[in-house]
């Protein structure tokens, strides 16, 4: 069985720093796809962030890009999602997802949110202005 744990949501004002952990249990988070994914209530689920594991190549959506950064640690088997600069557009629940793969380009989709088969339970960033 696999579990996703998120931690270190919270509520932080424009300009200020979050980070958010994903620890898994039941599954390698060097086997593959690593991503963060947001939702706000009445809108679909969208890209935040993806590493592929294996080579650590990472992927971003361009409204986070320079500001968040994704990255791994496998000596505690958890993915990290460091936001800075926060804006109140990126309120949202954050989500992070995982699915073991081979990858030949390195690439793990970003917009394809159905392909991850392992979800956590999510943990909510609030940004105010």
């Amino acid at each position: 069985q696999v579990q996703l744990v998120e931690s270190g949501g919270g509520s932080v004002q424009a300009g200020g720093s979050l980070r958010l952990s994903c620890a898994a249990s039941g599954y390698t988070v060097s086997s593959g796809c690593m991503g963060w994914f947001r939702q706000v209530p009445g809108k679909e689920r969208e890209g935040v962030a993806t590493i592929y594991t294996v080579s650590g190549d990472t992927a971003y959506d361009d409204s986070v890009k320079g500001r968040f950064t994704i990255s791994q640690d496998n000596a505690k088997n958890t993915v990290y999602l460091q936001m800075n600069s926060l804006k109140p557009e990126d309120t949202a629940m954050y989500y992070c997802a995982a699915r073991a793969a081979s990858l030949v380009d390195s690439k793990c989709p970003l917009s394809f949110v159905e392909w991850y088969n392992n979800w956590g339970q999510g943990t909510q960033v609030t940004v105010s202005s």
